[in-house]
């Protein structure tokens, strides 16, 4: 591996300086719309445009995809990045976003980071080597009974457009659940699954940029993911992430 989660982080938390100085000063911030309820900010572009130089400098063999700036040439092994997951979040002043980061070598995700710098919480993964939030392994939960858990999900900025927009499956789900949240990033909601703060996440209408550096920490700690048929994998489209001992409960309400 030509770069390690040690040498990654320092690029990491500096591009959330980078965002931390747009944040804090949110009455300047130029927001604008990419459609109706999808939004950009300078903040998600200077943040891209940081960590595509760094981390192209840092490995010039690996393509880069990012959100605002789209792809790169190469892209058989490339760096996957949402630079502000959140945006109505952030452009709120709310705490919960965070930048994702993933590196895709020939289709498998071998390291995974999800940092939300307003939160301090720095969430990463390698592939079989675990996962960490702030330099502490983490785990899923240990949660085996559907009544009884937290869950989380989220509203893709698509939903005015769909049938199927989430929210009659966000209502079977709630009936059966103990709690729910709704926090505004799927890429630390799915850390909070791997961190045992809640006991499964779904979304759908996602893209892979929103869930890759997420989606390894949560394989890493132990987690299932899986489509709404209980398919494993990456499904961007259709993403339930459980700690796999309530994954058989769940897909039924799905």
């Amino acid at each position: 591996m030509p770069i390690t989660l040690q040498a990654l982080e320092p690029i990491i938390r500096a591009a959330g300086s980078v965002a931390m100085n747009y944040f804090n000063d949110l009455p300047n911030l130029a927001v604008n719309k990419k459609s109706a309820r999808d939004l950009v900010t300078d903040a998600d572009v200077a943040v891209e445009n940081y960590l595509k130089q760094a981390l192209t400098e840092q490995c010039p063999e690996y393509g880069f995809w990012g959100e605002e700036s789209g792809q790169t040439a190469n892209q058989s092994s490339r760096w996957i990045v949402d630079p502000i997951d959140g945006t109505h979040s952030f452009s709120k002043g709310q705490y919960y976003w965070g930048i994702s980061v993933a590196l895709e070598i020939d289709g498998e995700l071998v390291m995974g980071v999800v940092y939300g710098p307003a939160l301090d919480d720095y969430y990463c993964a390698e592939k079989g080597k675990g996962a960490w939030k702030n330099g502490q392994p983490i785990r899923v939960s240990d949660e085996t009974d559907l009544g009884a858990s937290m869950v989380s999900t989220g509203f893709a900025c698509l939903r005015q457009y769909l049938t199927d927009n989430n929210l009659a499956r966000f209502a079977r789900i709630a009936q059966a659940t103990t709690g729910q949240r709704r926090l505004g990033s799927a890429a630390l909601d799915l850390c909070t699954v791997a961190d045992g703060q809640v006991d499964a996440f779904w979304e759908q209408e996602l893209n892979l940029y929103d869930v890759a550096g997420g989606a390894l920490v949560v394989m890493e700690a132990g987690g299932t993911l899986t489509d709404f048929a209980g398919n494993p994998g990456v499904f961007p489209k259709q993403i339930l992430a459980t700690n796999g001992k309530l994954l058989d409960q769940i897909l039924p309400l799905m």
